[in-house]
C-alpha cells in the first residue's frame, strides 16, 4: 500500500464514522495499515469482502489453530524467500534489509518504479489472476507492489517527524516489518479507479472478485475485516498476499481467517 494516501484513508474512515482503537495499528501495505475500525463497529454490508463468511472471533484464541488446518501440513517460514514467511509487528524480516529477486508482471499498472515489481512467483500468479478477473468482467490494476527497506524507512521517518512515533505506528509500518518488502504482497485497484486505497474499495468489482476468487490463484486477503487484533493491521480489501495455491486452498478449507491463525502463530497487534 502506498503511504501518501494513508492520511486520506484515515480521513475516509472517519467520514464513515469510524475511529481508531487505542492500540497502535497500521494501514497495511506494509508501508502502513488500513483505516482505523473499532472492535465495536458493525461489519460491512458486503460479507464477500472477507476471507471467509465466518464472523470474527471475540479473541485470537477463538480462531482456528494450526492443528485445525490441513493436518498441520503448513509451517510458518523464517526466510523471506519463502511464500509462507510471516511478516507482522512481532516478526520482522531477517535480514531486515532483504531484497528479493524482482520482475515486472504483465498486468495493468497504476504505479511505476519499484512499486511495479513483484518477485517472479507472485508476478506469474498475478498475471493469471488479473487475466481471469478481466475475463470475468472485474478488471483490476496493480497499485503498489514491492517497497524497499530504504523507501519504507523514508516513509516511516517522515511520519515520525510530522506526527510522532505513536501516530507513525498507526499510519505506516516500520522499516523491515512490511510485507511489501518481500515481493510476495501487493495492493490492487479497480480498473475504473474507484475508491483506491479507501474503505469503499470493498464494494468495487475488483475487490468483490478478489475476495471470492483470489485463493484459486494462491492469494489471500491478508488483512480481513475485524481481525486487526490478530494481524496488527486494519481491514484492507486491496492488500493481497501470495502463499501458493495449495496453502491458500487449505487455509480456506480450514476456515482460518488470518495467516497467523492458519499457521498457529500468536497474534501480533503491536510491536
Amino acid at each position: 500500500m502506498a503511504d501518501v494516501p494513508r492520511r486520506t484513508v484515515a480521513l475516509s474512515a472517519l467520514a464513515l464514522g469510524l475511529t481508531a482503537c487505542s492500540a497502535p495499528a497500521a494501514i497495511e501495505r506494509n508501508d502502513a495499515g488500513s483505516q482505523p475500525v473499532p472492535a465495536s463497529s458493525p461489519s460491512p454490508t458486503d460479507a464477500s469482502t472477507t476471507t471467509t463468511a465466518a464472523p470474527a472471533p471475540s479473541s485470537a484464541s477463538a480462531a482456528p489453530t494450526a492443528a485445525q488446518t490441513a493436518a498441520g501440513r503448513f509451517t510458518a517460514a523464517a526466510s523471506p524467500a519463502s511464500a509462507l514467511v510471516v511478516v507482522n509487528k512481532r516478526r520482522p524480516l531477517a535480514p531486515v534489509d532483504f531484497v528479493p529477486e524482482l520482475t515486472r508482471p504483465n498486468v495493468v499498472l497504476a504505479t511505476s518504479g519499484e512499486g511495479a515489481l513483484l518477485n517472479p512467483a507472485t508476478a506469474h500468479a498475478a498475471e493469471a489472476m488479473f487475466a481471469a478477473a478481466a475475463n470475468a468482467g472485474s478488471p483490476m490494476t496493480l497499485v503498489s507492489g514491492y517497497r524497499s527497506y530504504g523507501t519504507q524507512s523514508a516513509t516511516y521517518n517522515a511520519w515520525v517527524a510530522r506526527e510522532g512515533q505513536a501516530m507513525a505506528d498507526v499510519a505506516s509500518a516500520r522499516p523491515g516489518y512490511s510485507e511489501h518488502q518481500t515481493g510476495w504482497a501487493f495492493d490492487i485497484g479497480d480498473a475504473g479507479g474507484a475508491c483506491a486505497l479507501h474503505p469503499c474499495f470493498k464494494d468495487t468489482p475488483a475487490a468483490r472478485w478478489a475476495a471470492a476468487h483470489a485463493w484459486e490463484f494462491g492469494f489471500i486477503v491478508r488483512y480481513p475485516w475485524m481481525f486487526h487484533e490478530t494481524t496488527g493491521y486494519y481491514y484492507e480489501p486491496w492488500h493481497l498476499r501470495y502463499i501458493g495455491v495449495e496453502a491458500a486452498a487449505a487455509m480456506r478449507a480450514a476456515g482460518a481467517n488470518t495467516l497467523e491463525d492458519f499457521l498457529g502463530l500468536p497474534a501480533a497487534p503491536t510491536y
